[in-house]
């Protein structure tokens, strides 16, 4: 490879993640169109070929992870929900095949009361389930699962002393909390990336989410903890969007982690100029880590429908510069973007930013 040639990053991925076929998203009780789909493995997939990337396929991974980040209820509901709803009477009552949330059992609902699961699934949903958005069939567990094997797979990678490696997962993950799931999310791959990292003896791991929206399951996996570091840059939700409750600049951490949390939130319309200033700021912040898994969602393009920033390929690409100048070794893993005509590129272009120059 000559000098200044971007190097071939390894591409972790698995046939496995189409699986996962939402079909609608719920919104404002509406059924519309979802937006996380299976041709987004394939635009990813196609770009970084032609990129000159190495694809490598995933192989399953031991579940112990999953535990590490997630509770078991919920692991066990991800596992066990589409066959509880396809034994129910939902598609021949409403024609609904997937599994929708009915009911939240809220504080507001519970009031102090002795809760306990609901025996129907379509209440039961709604104890791990934080949205109507995020909706699970056949196929999602097995997705989702396959989506953390390319996560665990990259950052073991990395350990073994690749300098980068990428996990095109799908489903996204960073909105996945230790008990719950949403935003399109159903597993935390950057936390199962960032607790591999750790296993492997990373003694402190920066995490940094480019995602248009803040990984609100990342932050709060992480948020008493002082050896994972979550910092994120992504559009104010004080201004309506997602994730809504959280994910403001004051959130910082508790107990141990005081200080180990950062939010950037920035304005609708952000561009590249003030984007990049907010992701150099938390390049330097993570530079004294040993490692770091960038949480990748090109999302806060210009293109997208799901934002309202306006990121260009050229601030994709030197992001992952700036990322890249850290030095430390890195996961990156896929969160958002659903622009399919321009999502492959978007990902090569701050892949490019960030393995350029380094040797093979």
């Amino acid at each position: 490879m000559r000098a200044g040639e971007p190097r071939r990053v390894p591409v972790v991925w698995s046939p496995e993640t189409r699986r996962h076929d939402p079909r609608n998203e719920v919104w404002v009780g509406v059924a519309t169109i979802g937006t996380e789909t299976a041709a987004r493995v394939d635009a990813i997939l196609v770009a970084l070929r032609a990129a000159g990337h190495d694809l490598v396929e995933a192989t399953p991974q031991p579940a112990d992870a999953l535990l590490a980040v997630h509770d078991a209820e919920l692991v066990e509901h991800l596992r066990t929900a589409a066959e509880r709803w396809a034994a129910g009477p939902y598609a021949e009552l409403v024609g609904q095949e997937r599994v929708v949330p009915y009911l939240f059992p809220t504080p507001a609902m519970t009031a102090g009361l002795p809760a306990r699961p609901a025996v129907a699934i379509h209440a039961d949903a709604g104890r791990f389930a934080y949205d109507t958005m995020t909706l699970v069939g056949p196929g999602t567990w097995e997705a989702a699962r396959a989506a953390a094997d390319c996560a665990v797979q990259a950052a073991g990678l990395v350990t073994d002393g690749a300098p980068l490696a990428y996990a095109l997962c799908r489903p996204p993950g960073h909105h996945a909390t230790p008990s719950g799931f949403g935003g399109s999310c159903y597993l935390n791959n950057a936390a199962l990336a960032a607790h591999t990292l750790r296993a492997g003896g990373a003694a402190r791991v920066g995490i940094v989410d480019l995602d248009a929206h803040q990984g609100n399951g990342t932050a709060a996996i992480f948020y008493d903890r002082a050896d994972v570091c979550y910092g994120s840059v992504h559009v104010d939700p004080g201004a309506g969007w997602f994730p809504h409750v959280v994910g403001y600049a004051d959130e910082t951490g508790t107990g141990p982690g005081e200080g180990a949390t950062r939010n950037l939130p920035l304005a609708e319309g952000t561009g590249d100029e003030a984007w990049l200033a907010a992701v150099a700021d938390l390049a330097d912040w993570v530079a004294d880590c040993d490692a770091l898994v960038v949480s990748l969602g090109v999302d806060a393009a210009k293109d997208d429908p799901e934002s309202p920033l306006q990121v260009t390929a050229d601030g994709y690409r030197e992001a992952g510069r700036l990322l890249r100048a850290t030095g430390l070794p890195a996961v990156v893993v896929q969160e958002g973007g659903y622009h399919l005509p321009t999502l492959g590129g978007l990902v090569a272009a701050y892949l490019a930013g960030h393995a350029r120059g380094g040797p093979r």
